[in-house]
């Protein structure tokens, strides 16, 4: 058995902060410790980010997050419906590559469990997110 929150969200940068403090708030009451709750929150903010930053699209305005409570797990999605991208093409940076900016994909790769993107040029990108837990 499992619980649904599902966001709809304008694609304009001051909504990310809400869907921070709504995924943080089912992550805290499912029973994550406190390092893992600030983990998943830096994950879907830079999720979100992603979307606002390089999905924008006049045709689509907005975007869908989902959170899905397991007993073991909580698996996050970010959907939407605009740029795309070719995600064959996305490489890990190297330690001597590092900038400010482009490591969205690897910091949600580092504080997750698993992670997923599904990206389409024309279409737009799903990144699904999981992060385990044996607390309920």
């Amino acid at each position: 058995m499992s619980d649904t929150l599902r966001l709809f969200v304008p694609g304009k940068p001051e909504y990310v902060r809400a869907v921070r403090m709504a995924v943080s708030a089912v992550a805290s009451g499912a029973g994550f410790d406190v390092e893992a709750v600030e983990d998943i929150k830096v994950a879907v903010s830079e999720a979100c980010a992603n979307v606002v930053c390089h999905g924008a699209n006049p045709q689509h305005t907005g975007y869908e997050v989902s959170c899905v409570l397991f007993d073991d797990r909580l698996v996050i999605r970010v959907i939407d419906q605009a740029g795309g991208y070719d995600a064959g093409r996305y490489k890990e940076p190297e330690a001597g590559e590092l900038r400010e900016g482009g490591l969205g994909i690897f910091i949600i790769k580092a504080l997750m469990d698993e992670v997923s993107i599904d990206s389409e040029i024309g279409k737009g990108t799903l990144i699904q997110m999981i992060k385990r837990h044996s607390i309920r």
